[in-house]
């Protein structure tokens, strides 16, 4: 997974599943947004494999306890979860206190059963330089196998600079997924495919998007395609 560019439809309830297959390549289930998710995901008969997220209250989420990663765990064990997304701060030991002992396991656990590893860095207020952001896609591709940095643009600049990294962390060998939230990046969901990113996010019902600026999923199908020269993406 990831070879090739991979829009996922994101969603809190996997019934929708069936709406997403003609536009989507793969379905990111936010655990922390759903009514019983592991329930959800024993129910699950869709075609879609899955990335799933359980993301962290510090990190903009709203699973707030360590309970998050026991979730995450047992949906590893699902035959259509295909990859897990993880915190670099997590990871890296700078998230309160007990997340990196549970991070790393369960980094270990996806490893043993076959499943990708997106870690992945969230910042909701701005967008750094683009060295720091280089820095920061390199140290959360280093951890696992797609190092996926979303920021927040408040001017085009912002914009400029994620694309200026993703290129670069490209052409580095690093697997990356990169976007900017908030309207003046918005474009960058569309136009950091073609520079190298790996991984696209937009709702499957466009009332229910999971980030800011986030693109109705057809539209963004579109987009992607349309810039990348058409055809569909694995």
């Amino acid at each position: 997974m990831f070879e090739e560019f991979v829009l996922t439809a994101s969603t809190a309830d996997l019934s929708e599943e069936p709406r997403a297959r003609e536009d989507a390549d793969a379905v990111e289930f936010r655990m922390d947004l759903a009514d019983s998710p592991l329930a959800q995901l024993d129910a699950y008969d869709g075609e879609l494999p899955l990335l799933v997220t359980n993301r962290a209250s510090w990190e903009g989420g709203e699973a707030d306890d360590l309970g998050r990663f026991d979730a995450l765990s047992t949906a590893l064990g699902h035959e259509a979860v295909a990859a897990v997304d993880v915190e670099l701060a997590a990871l890296r030991g700078n998230a309160p206190e007990g997340e990196e002992s549970h991070a790393t396991a369960l980094r270990d656990t996806a490893r043993e059963e076959g499943v990708a590893v997106v870690v992945s860095v969230h910042d909701f207020e701005s967008t750094p330089e683009p060295a720091a952001l280089v820095d920061l896609l390199a140290d959360a591709a280093d951890e696992g196998d797609v190092g996926k940095l979303a920021t927040t643009a408040t001017a085009p600049a912002d914009a400029l600079a994620m694309i200026e990294a993703t290129h670069e962390t490209t052409a580095a060998g690093h697997r990356v997924a990169t976007m900017c939230m908030g309207e003046p990046g918005r474009h960058t969901r569309a136009v950091t495919p073609i520079y190298g990113s790996k991984i696209g996010y937009a709702p499957v019902d466009p009332a229910n998007a999971t980030a800011p600026g986030q693109y109705p999923l057809a539209t963004l199908r579109e987009l992607v395609d349309g810039l990348r020269g058409g055809g569909t993406s694995e």
